[in-house]
C-alpha cells in the first residue's frame, strides 16, 4: 500500500509538471490509481485542488490576451495608423507641408471624400503585401485621389503612371481603355513598382519613394555623387529635382496629420472599414449607360469606379470587369446574367457608300477599325460598296457619358481661361501641325496651349482635332486673315541635305521647329545629318525663308 501511494504521489507530480509545460491540459483523475476503498468525496476534493493549482499556472490576464486579438476597426484611418512603418521624425521641409495641409482642412476633407471609394481596397492590398501603410496616402500627393488626373508630363491616373512605365507594369493603353486609370490594375502595378524600388534601394523607403517620383536613375546618380564627395547618402542629403525634394516630405507630413489629426485641429471624415465595391466579371463588352441602368446608379459614379474606360463602352478586348458598389453588386450581376451578349451594346446597320473606308466609318460612328472588323468578322480592311456592316453605337447621346475622354476634353476646353486681354478661338489641326507651330502662330506658350486642351505638350496631335486657343484679338484676326487669303499652303517636301546644313538651320529656313523635323523623320536629335540625306518636311510654302 505504501509503495502504491508513493507511486501515486510521483504520478501526481509528473502530471502537475506536464500541466505547467503544456499550459491548460486537464489533470487526469489522481485517484484512479488508488484503492477502490478510497472515499469518493476525498478523491473529488483532491482532484479539484490539483485542477485549481493547474489553472493558476496556465492563467493569462486579459491584457495579455488582447495583445494577440485581431483588431476590429470601424474606420479605415485607424487601420492605416496601425500600419505606419516609416520614420516620421520632423524637419523644416516636412513642417512646411504639414502646416499647409493643416491650414487647408477643406482640401483634406475633399480628398478624404474622394478616397472613400478606393481606400479600403488599397489598404487591403498593402496589408496583403506587408507594405508600409504610409503608401496608402501616396495618391493624395500624386493626384488628390482623382483617377482622371493628368499631368504635363503625360502621367495619368490616381498613381500617375507615365505611358512607358505603365506598359512596363502591364497597364494596357488603347483607344477604348487606359489601365493607368483603372483602380484595381493601377493599384496593383503601383505597389509592384514600389516593392521593386524598395528592393532596388536595399530597403530604403525614402530612396524608393523619391525614385517613384523622379526615376531610379536620377536617385542612383545623386547617391553616387554624394559618395564621391564623401557626403551622406540619405534622402535628405541628396541633390534631387525640386519636385522630388518636396515629394517625400509631403507624404511624411500627411502621415503625421493622419496619425494625430486632433493635435493639428483636423477632423478627417470617417471612411468605413468595409469594401466599397465588388468586382463583377461581365464576360464581354457593354455600354456603360446600360451598365449604370442595370446597377441602378448614376453613370458618373460608374465612371469614377471604372475610370479606365475611355469611351461610351468597355473595351471589346477586355478587361471584362466592372467595379460596382457592394450594395448594388448582386442585383447588377443577376440582371446582367439575363442579358444576351448582343443586347449589351446597341447596333446600327450601315450600307457602305462609294469612297467609304473602315477608318472613315469608324471615325463617323466614334468607334475603331478593330471593333468594326470584329463585329463583322472581317479579316482585312477591304469593304465594297453596298456591303452591310453592323456598327456598335452608344445607346445615349455623347453628353450622357460625361467622363468619357472626349467629354472630359470638351469640358476642359469650355472651362479653360486665358490671360486678361485675350479672347477664345478654336483651331482645327492640319497635316504637319505641332503644338510648337500653332503656339508660334498665335504667339502663346506651348504649355498654355496644351493646358487649355487638357493635354500634355508631348501628346500627339491628330489631323482634324479641335483645339481651344486664348490669344490677343489682333493675333487671332491675323491668323484668320492668312487662312482666308489662302496664305497658308502646306506641302510635303522631300528635302536633300546640303553641305553646312544642320537641323536648326533647316528648321529656320522653312519656318519649322527642330522637333517637327525629328517627328517626321526616323532620326534622333543628337545624330548627325549628312549631305545627300533625304528629309521629309511639311512646309507652309507661303512662309519659307
Amino acid at each position: 500500500m505504501g509503495l502504491l501511494k508513493q507511486h501515486a504521489r510521483q504520478f501526481s507530480l509528473i502530471v502537475t509538471s506536464a500541466l505547467f509545460i503544456s499550459g491548460c491540459s486537464q489533470l487526469p483523475h489522481q485517484q484512479a490509481m488508488q484503492q477502490q476503498a478510497a472515499a469518493e468525496a476525498a478523491a473529488k476534493a483532491k482532484e479539484a485542488q490539483e485542477l485549481a493549482e493547474a489553472d493558476a499556472i496556465c492563467h493569462t490576464d486579459t491584457d495579455t490576451i488582447n495583445q494577440f486579438a485581431v483588431a476590429d476597426y470601424d474606420n479605415v484611418w485607424d487601420r492605416i495608423r496601425e500600419g505606419f512603418a516609416l520614420d516620421h521624425t520632423s524637419n523644416t521641409r516636412i513642417d512646411k507641408h504639414r502646416k499647409w495641409y493643416a491650414s487647408h482642412p477643406r482640401y483634406m476633407t475633399r480628398v478624404s471624400e474622394r478616397a472613400k471609394r478606393y481606400m479600403h481596397h488599397i489598404v487591403g492590398e498593402l496589408e496583403a503585401r506587408d507594405l508600409p501603410m504610409e503608401l496608402a496616402l501616396l495618391p493624395i500627393v500624386e493626384s488628390a485621389f482623382d483617377p482622371f488626373a493628368y499631368s504635363h508630363g503625360r502621367a495619368s491616373g490616381m498613381w500617375q503612371f507615365i505611358p512607358g512605365t505603365g506598359r512596363m507594369y502591364g497597364l494596357k493603353q488603347n483607344w477604348w481603355y487606359d489601365g493607368r486609370r483603372d483602380v484595381v490594375a493601377s493599384t496593383d502595378a503601383a505597389l509592384r513598382y514600389l516593392s521593386y524600388l524598395n528592393k532596388r534601394f536595399k530597403g530604403d523607403w525614402m530612396h524608393a519613394l523619391a525614385a517613384y517620383n523622379t526615376g531610379e536613375g536620377n536617385v542612383s546618380k545623386a547617391i553616387r555623387r554624394n559618395k564621391r564627395a564623401g557626403k551622406p547618402t540619405d534622402f535628405w542629403s541628396l541633390k534631387l529635382p525640386r519636385e522630388t525634394r518636396a515629394y517625400v516630405p509631403q507624404l511624411i507630413a500627411l502621415a503625421q496629420l493622419v496619425k494625430e489629426p486632433e493635435a493639428y485641429k483636423l477632423t478627417l471624415p470617417v471612411i468605413p472599414n468595409e469594401p466599397y465595391f465588388a468586382q463583377i466579371d461581365i464576360k464581354s463588352q457593354i455600354d456603360l449607360a446600360q451598365a449604370a441602368s442595370l446597377a441602378d446608379m448614376d453613370i458618373d459614379d460608374l465612371y469614377l469606379l471604372n475610370a479606365g474606360f475611355n469611351r461610351w463602352a468597355t473595351d471589346p478586348k477586355g478587361p471584362h470587369r466592372l467595379l460596382i458598389p457592394v450594395d448594388k453588386a448582386d442585383e447588377f450581376a443577376a440582371k446582367l446574367a439575363s442579358l444576351g451578349k448582343q443586347d449589351r451594346v446597341a447596333w446600327e446597320r450601315y450600307r457602305v457608300k462609294s469612297g467609304d473606308s473602315l477608318l472613315k466609318i469608324a471615325k463617323h460612328f466614334n468607334t475603331t477599325v478593330a471593333s468594326l472588323k470584329d463585329a463583322n468578322n472581317l479579316r482585312s480592311n477591304m469593304i465594297r460598296q453596298n456591303q452591310m456592316l453592323l456598327i456598335p453605337v452608344a445607346a445615349k447621346p455623347a453628353k450622357h457619358y460625361a467622363y468619357s475622354e472626349q467629354q472630359r476634353i470638351e469640358r476642359k476646353q469650355n472651362y479653360s481661361r486665358g490671360k486678361s486681354g485675350t479672347a477664345k478661338t478654336t483651331y482645327r489641326v492640319k497635316a504637319g501641325d505641332s503644338f510648337w507651330k500653332i503656339a508660334k502662330a498665335y504667339q502663346v506658350k506651348v504649355s498654355d496651349l496644351a493646358r487649355w486642351n487638357g493635354m500634355a505638350p508631348k501628346d500627339p496631335l491628330k489631323q482634324g482635332q479641335k483645339l481651344v486657343i486664348w490669344a490677343k484679338n489682333d493675333r487671332i484676326n491675323m491668323v484668320r486673315s492668312n487662312h482666308r487669303k489662302g496664305n497658308q499652303v502646306i506641302r510635303k517636301v522631300a528635302y536633300q541635305v546640303r553641305n553646312g546644313d544642320s537641323l536648326a538651320r533647316i528648321a529656320g529656313k522653312f519656318n519649322l521647329s527642330v522637333n517637327d523635323i525629328l517627328r517626321w523623320n526616323p532620326i534622333k536629335k543628337n545624330n548627325y545629318i549628312h549631305p545627300g540625306q533625304s528629309l521629309t518636311l511639311f512646309v507652309d510654302v507661303t512662309r519659307t525663308n
